[in-house]
């Protein structure tokens, strides 16, 4: 792979986030019910609690589409967690800085495997892995802790299948099997570090979850070719692409200013060449949340909640403490930013005219020119006093009609608004010039400060019904 050197940095940023996604989640205790309920993410059981639940895996497969000069070498790093089952003994006078007596942790690892010439091209590579098991043992006053780690086997295969074509070009097939024993004993006894005892049945999740990868992924690099795009291919490529299988994981170009060197398949959907903000000060481990929203609330918590959080795993712990470092800038880059601003030249005009014509509406005395979106650029456009014609009756502002919400709108809330009363407030046009009515209801209390603050409900004209014992627009009150 000496060949093509690439930078992983970047990439391996990216990956951390995903090996660590859901590990431990606000508040970050062992008393919270979602914190009893942890590895979703790219979990590949052993194959034996795998077979009695079909709702699990223990295989992950991936395949994406390539181009290569005739000499191609792939290089395969299986990322993912070992289970570390923490057991705490000897405590008393238990307060929320006392460590949880069972916790799950984890340790990294990694498995690098590399296929090229021949082999690749021919039957494909299976290469076979062990993570040893092992226990720790650590003393703290007035405490025991002992870390218990099982086995872990499997296997990871790399093979291609040529495409047809004037392209050169293949389809590259990477399998990870989780191949490791059960470790549990025939009773269904809890047992970590230890193996299933022959006859053995698999017990629960969270007893079998020491045999598992948790947060599996990859990162492949080839050297002597390209990887394309899964979400958006050549067209020649489109019908290969649509042909591969992903199963418990999805591959995307991972590659540096816009490389085609580096896929990286995650059990996340991620878009091409994915990136964690530069603002984000480090794990929340909560991807789903907004990074602000979450450090606020961290800030949030009562000292004793923090001392649980604390206590409850040692990332946790550093969490915490990085939070409360916070200073206010940090905090305020948090709150966003645009990282698409760009000059605007002469071919790319925002009003929409062609390039070298005049812009509508020159300033005027030096004011700024109201931009083509805002109703205020086209003097035709008057929300108050323009009108629709709905059932042979014009509509305007002050207009009473009944509501008839379509079936074709997705919310859901709108049914209890059925034949309610109400009043338009506006006719609107989009940039489409499709129509809209702004209405308030007639029996909302509140509705002449909804009306103040420019807050409405919006219909289409087909989903409201002239009211006819009104005289006309403007002629009703509420």
């Amino acid at each position: 792979m000496s060949r093509d050197p690439v930078n992983l940095d970047e990439v391996r940023r990216v990956a951390d986030a995903v090996l660590y996604e859901g590990y431990i989640l606000y508040p970050y205790r062992a008393s919270a019910q979602k914190n009893r309920s942890r590895w979703q993410f790219g979990v590949l059981m052993s194959p034996g609690y795998a077979a009695a639940d079909p709702s699990e895996s223990s295989v992950l497969r991936s395949e994406c589409v390539f181009e290569h000069s005739g000499q191609p070498a792939v290089e395969v790093t299986v990322r993912f967690l070992q289970v570390q089952r923490r057991h705490t003994t000897g405590t008393s006078d238990p307060g929320p800085g006392t460590p949880p007596s069972v916790w799950d942790e984890a340790v990294e690892r990694e498995i690098t495997v590399t296929s090229s010439g021949p082999a690749l091209l021919g039957e494909g590579t299976v290469t076979r892995f062990t993570v040893p098991g092992g226990e720790d043992t650590e003393t703290l006053p007035g405490a025991r802790v002992i870390r218990r780690r099982a086995p872990l086997t499997g296997s990871v295969s790399v093979r291609t299948a040529p495409l047809p074509g004037p392209w050169q070009a293949a389809r590259l097939i990477v399998g990870v099997r989780n191949e490791s024993a059960d470790p549990i004993r025939s009773g269904g006894t809890a047992e970590p570090g230890g193996t299933a005892e022959p006859g053995g049945t698999p017990g629960s999740r969270d007893e079998a979850l020491p045999a598992a990868l948790v947060a599996a992924h990859l990162i492949i690099t080839v050297s002597g070719g390209a990887f394309l795009s899964m979400t958006d291919p050549p067209e020649w490529a489109s019908p290969y692409v649509g042909a591969c299988q992903n199963t418990g994981c999805w591959p995307v170009l991972a590659g540096v200013n816009g490389g085609r060197k580096v896929m990286l398949a995650t059990p996340i959907i991620l878009p091409d060449y994915p990136e964690v903000a530069p603002e984000s000060p480090g794990e929340l481990y909560d991807g789903t949340e907004i990074d602000e929203i979450l450090t606020l609330r961290t800030l949030a918590l009562s000292d004793e909640e923090k001392a649980a959080a604390r206590a409850t795993d040692p990332r946790a712990g550093a969490l915490i403490d990085r939070v409360d470092a916070m200073d206010a800038p940090a905090l305020a880059a948090l709150h966003g930013t645009i990282r698409a601003i760009r000059a605007v030249s002469a071919p790319d005009r925002l009003d929409g005219g062609p390039a070298g014509s005049p812009a509508p509406g020159p300033p005027v005395g030096g004011e700024e020119r109201v931009p083509w979106w805002d109703p205020g650029a086209d003097e035709s456009v008057s929300p108050g006093t323009d009108s629709v014609l709905v059932a042979g009756h014009r509509l305007a502002r002050g207009s009473r009609v009944t509501l008839r919400p379509g079936a074709r709108r997705a919310d859901a809330q709108d049914m209890f608004l059925a034949g309610r009363a109400a009043l338009v407030e506006a006719v609107l046009l989009d940039v489409d010039d499709t129509v809209y009515l702004a209405v308030t209801l007639a029996d909302d209390p509140a509705a002449d400060l909804q009306s103040a603050h420019g807050r409405f409900l919006y219909f289409s004209p087909d989903e409201v019904e002239p009211c006819l014992d009104q005289a006309g627009p403007g002629g009703a009150s509420r």
